[in-house]
């Protein structure tokens, strides 16, 4: 660290410790930390404890960032309490099931009160000094009740504050920004526009008359106590995903995280081209430290789930001033007024689905849709070198591992061609097996087949159609329209495909009649999001129209992506924002479904329970007996 900045950080030390309250930073310098990583820590931890700063440093101690002089970023909310809180926390669960999840979700419900700013590590208690001095001196002409009046647009919906207590507000919002900029020398921008409380924002259109109902079930006269909190956060990560730890991980490699359960991962989606399938690259806000992690041990939440809560300034005409302390400090991260833990994760596939049980004779009297996501492909598991564990100098198969399959069909380039087309794994066989053994058990009606034209897909299908016993009396029509979306195949160009010939070749019964809406030869690489769902809607129409059946369940086996890609057409809902569909489709797991049935008397599709139940089942690493006994 230079010179300069050790002199300062001393300077800092020496005016706290000579405060009348103990300082915090003493005990850590006691411990041996260099005075700059323990004022991070302390900014890290929202100057609480001892203990949490200590913890926080231990826990640091591999973070390549620990010395850099990097700072927290700060925003001051308003936020409600009591019941007031409780409508809008019952809003914000409500609108989320009945409406899916928007922008408003990633937040909790608060009035935005000033951008965020920085604030260098050793002045962070003088914000917590601006916080008193502006709430004192507003505290006597705060309103009692704060009028609250619903505002809603195609893609808004809220409540604005009225003019004059928003004037009061306002006004408080501008002593911080300048007690701040005295005290800390922060530059603080305040709110000084129409101030609102977001209930719903960047909705589908026609969500909007459900939120607007569930919005007037909130009385906005409820009494209420507002609370002025101030928040930091790592400004390192705030356009990343944050995803939280559900599965206790211990790595494998040297490249990869330790996992505890709650635990949070900030994730950059646009750096993720290193990463296999299932996995992804992310840094540990509780280690600092960056490597892979099995996504599907994650969930994804909101970015405030990270946010610490600093200080808290109760504007109450009853509190006894004389017992209000410097900034009252909150024991909990996160906590009143922030909303008890709550999943903030992308609305998940199986949120939109009907809870009622499925009616096997109800469905054999519909014509359903069904959606399968592939089974565990070798890449998957063995990573992107798989290719070269399994194959010889001179270009022949072997089975390095009993999860390698037996034998590879052939193709017209040999066995360098799977590179990008990977077979599926014998766990993968067994998932499919598995799976059809369960849809044979359910009694369903499966009419019609049709696949991706990748390999793992088409030996999904064959495999369910085996165990449903329907492998010869149904043939499987390839079709390439619902290939995977190309960006996400390695390569500039798109992967070289099994052709029919080679299918048909290699036992599989393919369709060689059907006429494909998107041929082999249409599929362009690195296409864009919009020519991805524009491609899989239009198969959908071609494959529902394939199937003029009144009843009876059509099979589509394809990737994750299609879950979403090819139900939401049938939905008649508009795709997805494309970072959310990316982050929803990471936690589509091996044979997962979607199942939708056509309502004719409503005219329209309907997502519903899938026939069969989900099959979960945990890892199992490899394993090296020599290298076991020598270790022990």
């Amino acid at each position: 660290m230079a010179a300069g900045e050790t002199q300062l950080y001393a300077k800092v030390f020496n005016k706290l410790r000579g405060r009348s309250v103990p300082s915090l930073l003493e005990p850590l310098l006691g411990m041996g930390f260099p005075a700059h990583t323990a004022l991070k820590a302390l900014a890290a931890t929202g100057r609480k404890t001892v203990e949490e700063a200590s913890d926080w440093l231990h826990s640091h101690c591999n973070d390549p960032s620990l010395d850099d002089p990097i700072p927290q970023e700060y925003a001051l909310f308003l936020c409600p309490t009591g019941s007031l809180l409780e409508k809008l926390q019952e809003f914000w669960r409500e609108s989320k099931r009945q409406c899916a999840k928007n922008r408003a979700h990633e937040v909790f419900p608060h009035i935005t009160l000033c951008d965020f700013f920085t604030c260098e590590d050793q002045k962070v208690e003088c914000l917590y000094e601006a916080l008193k001095r502006a709430g004192d001196r507003v505290l006597g002409t705060f309103p009692a009740a704060v009028p609250l009046v619903l505002h809603s647009s195609i893609s808004y919906l809220g409540f604005f504050v009225s003019d004059g207590p928003a004037d009061i507000i306002r006004e408080f919002a501008v002593m911080f920004a300048s007690e701040a900029s005295s005290l800390a020398d922060c530059t603080v921008k305040p709110c000084t526009k129409q101030l609102h409380l977001t209930l719903a924002h960047k909705f589908y259109p026609h969500h909007q008359r459900t939120l607007e109902q569930l919005a007037r079930a909130i009385p906005p006269g409820h009494s209420c106590q507002w609370t002025a909190a101030l928040y930091s956060r790592d400004m390192r990560f705030v356009h990343y995903q944050t995803l939280r730890v559900l599965y206790q991980y211990n790595p494998q490699n040297v490249d990869e995280l330790m996992l505890s359960p709650g635990d949070h991962i900030f994730v950059d989606p646009t750096q993720q081209e290193e990463a296999s399938e299932g996995w992804v690259i992310g840094t540990s806000q509780r280690t600092g430290c960056r490597g892979f992690l099995p996504e599907n041990y994650t969930e994804r939440v909101s970015e405030c789930d990270t946010w610490v809560k600093h200080r808290t300034y109760t504007f109450s005409l009853a509190a006894d001033l004389s017992s209000r302390k410097d900034g009252e400090a909150s024991g909990r991260r996160n906590g009143e007024p922030h909303p008890p833990p709550t999943s903030w994760s992308v609305c998940s596939l199986q949120s939109l689905q009907v809870t009622r049980p499925l009616d096997v004779k109800a469905t054999a009297a519909r014509k359903s849709i069904l959606v399968v996501r592939h089974g565990e492909r070798l890449d998957q598991i063995f990573g992107k070198s798989w290719l070269q564990q399994c194959s010889t100098l001179d270009g022949r198969y072997y089975r390095p591992d009993l999860n390698f399959p037996r034998s590879l069909p052939r193709r017209s380039c040999g066995i360098k061609d799977f590179e990008n087309d990977p077979p599926l794994s014998s766990c993968g066989i067994f998932q499919s097996r598995m799976a059809g053994e369960a849809l044979l058990d359910s009694g369903i009606s499966v009419t019609c087949v049709f696949t991706s034209p990748a390999l793992r897909c088409v030996q999904t299908a064959k495999h369910i159609l085996e165990e449903l016993k329907l492998e010869k009396k149904i043939k499987i029509r390839v079709e390439p329209g619902i290939f995977e979306w190309t960006k996400w195949e390695a390569g500039k160009n798109t992967p070289t495909l099994m052709t029919l010939e080679e299918l048909k070749e290699a036992n599989f019964n393919v369709s060689m009649d059907y006429r494909p809406a998107f041929p082999l030869a249409s599929l362009l690489p690195a296409e864009s999001y919009q020519d991805f769902v524009h491609r899989c809607a239009v198969s959908m129409g071609q494959i529902v129209g394939a199937c003029p059946q009144d009843a009876g369940v059509t099979l589509i086996v394809g990737h994750g992506s299609a879950l979403d890609s090819c139900t939401r057409p049938l939905l008649q809902l508009p795709p997805r924002d494309c970072a959310d569909f990316a982050q929803l489709v990471r936690k589509v797991p091996s044979l997962g479904m979607c199942f939708c049935e056509e309502n004719k008397e409503e005219g329209k599709w309907e997502l519903v329970n899938p026939p069969v139940k989900m099959l979960t089942h945990g890892s199992n690493s490899g394993f090296n007996w020599r290298s076991w006994t020598q270790g022990n």
